[in-house]
């Protein structure tokens, strides 16, 4: 399964990335056809949700030996899901990046990108931001030590530059072998997330509980839509209530101004 994984993904790449492209277009056209149709007066984007992690943040799924990115992806539907709440004050962003791991977000290495995560988020308006990692560490065998290490670097500095930080576990791999590795990635997962005291979306929890989870992926590590609406789910479980929070401190401060 490995050779085949890694193989597929080699090829996919450029597709991806095209694909990924495209899509990056469409959601600013989107929420910049959103922002004109507003009346006058009604409220700006007061939230920004930036999404961070490889392909399954991303949003591949694979169907007749194809994988592509698609737009029924975990963060397309937790921003559809937090606009329904709140309407357009809300947006996320997709910044997911096949075949990467969280050292080369931290580092600036990952693919099509070249600027280092304290560089990146010093500059971006987001004030929540989330972070999803594991599959690619264990595909490029890296120790859960290096993991933990680049993930409480990415975590601390979001932190000291003020960010809200969301962490989130994978999602299971069908493989056995494979799944006890990414296991001991996602409890480095959670001890970072104790550990700076930030909030957990723990999808390999969630996931791993339901009955013929590995139905509901397309491939050896990529979910199916479907499954992408679940876990969307849980993160609007974790999300909305900072959401709020954050909303309704702006609503008081701007009261406060009148």
């Amino acid at each position: 399964m490995r050779r085949f994984q890694l193989r597929h993904r080699t090829r996919l790449r450029p597709a991806a990335a095209l694909l990924f492209a495209t899509a990056r277009v469409l959601s600013v056209a989107a929420l910049a056809m959103g922002a004109w149709m507003q009346p006058a007066g009604a409220a700006q984007q007061d939230v920004l949700i930036d999404a961070y992690g490889d392909s399954t943040t991303l949003g591949i799924s694979c169907s007749d030996g194809h994988c592509s990115a698609r737009v029924q992806n975990a963060v397309t539907y937790l921003q559809d899901a937090l606009q329904a709440a709140h309407g357009w004050r809300v947006s996320v962003v997709n910044y997911g990046v096949g075949g990467t791991t969280a050292s080369q977000l931290r580092d600036g290495t990952e693919h099509g990108r070249g600027t280092p995560w304290k560089t990146r988020l010093a500059a971006s308006r987001a004030q929540i931001v989330t972070i999803n990692y594991g599959i690619n560490e264990v595909m490029q065998g890296q120790t859960p030590e290096q993991f933990h290490a680049a993930e409480s670097d990415l975590v601390a500095t979001a932190r000291a530059l003020g960010k809200t930080v969301v962490l989130e576990t994978s999602n299971p791999m069908p493989d056995g072998r494979l799944n006890a590795k990414l296991a001991a990635m996602v409890s480095m997962t959670r001890r970072v997330a104790a550990e700076q005291h930030v909030m957990l979306v723990d999808q390999f929890a969630y996931i791993s509980a339901l009955p013929d989870w590995k139905s509901m992926m397309s491939d050896g590590a990529h979910p199916k839509p479907g499954l992408y609406r679940l876990k969307a789910g849980q993160d609007f479980n974790v999300i909305d209530p900072l959401v709020r929070q954050m909303l309704d401190s702006g609503n008081a401060a701007h009261a406060s101004r009148q």
